[in-house]
């Protein structure tokens, strides 16, 4: 009974910890929805710039219009939400931490969430022209490129998710470095086949199209290199048997 009790307390933690992230999405969500036709104009911008003066986006569904602008206020209020999401998994999981783990999360946890947003930002102003310049630019004669605003929601959003997450190479090299999985140097003498690996990601991340895939791909080798710059500033801990998290601490 006595084993079952903490067990318990710690599922009703997490459940709360879980409300109060969803609670914030959903706070952020009812603060936007007013202005979600003008989110989905903004996020349209870079399409509408590259379509011809007499081309324009349909909507070859009854409820799209209402939907499609719905649906990215929702996403786009989870990406406001974020920092206030891992700030409740940071204090979930900090009781269990050692001292020298919790001088570490914290910057992880604030850069994490600057490359997410880094990540979005390059795919939506570097990336979006480019790529929608060209599709627009190739159409044979005679075809009129007129795009469904729900096709181009999940087109920008998966765009959106595939950058925002290939920004964090560098925080997944550290703690791969941190944690004594690989080092630097292993990693170096690897470069060969992560450059290799860089471009079979992005081909699996992006759309069919060898522009996105390699607008991908080079911003990822670079996050790579800065990822083991940074990475030689952590190294595996020692000896923390020591330590104690303090859970553990509290309990004795």
């Amino acid at each position: 009974m006595s084993q079952q009790l903490p067990l318990i307390s710690h599922l009703l933690e997490l459940r709360n910890k879980l409300l109060r992230a969803i609670g914030s999405v959903l706070l952020v969500f009812i603060c936007l929805v007013y202005w979600a036709n003008d989110i989905y104009h903004y996020m349209a911008i870079p399409l509408m710039q590259a379509l011809p003066e007499t081309s324009s986006m349909i909507a070859t569904d009854v409820a799209a219009p209402f939907f499609a602008p719905f649906k990215l206020t929702l996403v786009f209020s989870f990406f406001i939400a974020i920092p206030y999401v891992l700030f409740q998994v940071w204090s979930f999981v900090a009781p269990g931490l050692y001292k020298h783990e919790k001088r570490l999360i914290m910057p992880l946890i604030f850069s994490s969430t600057v490359l997410f947003y880094l990540g979005i930002a390059f795919a939506y102003y570097v990336v979006f022209p480019v790529v929608f310049g060209f599709f627009t630019s190739v159409a044979p004669e005679g075809v009129q490129v007129a795009t469904d605003i729900s096709s181009y929601l999940s087109f920008i959003l998966k765009l959106f998710f595939a950058f925002g997450l290939a920004f964090e190479i560098p925080v997944a090299v550290v703690l791969l470095c941190w944690a004594g999985v690989t080092t630097p140097e292993e990693l170096k003498q690897k470069r060969p086949y992560i450059v290799v690996g860089a471009f079979v990601v992005g081909m699996m991340l992006t759309p069919p199209d060898i522009i996105s895939q390699t607008m991908l791909a080079i911003p990822m080798l670079i996050l790579f290199e800065g990822g083991l710059l940074a990475a030689k500033l952590y190294t595996p801990k020692e000896d923390t048997d020591d330590e104690e998290p303090e859970n553990e601490k509290a309990d004795t």
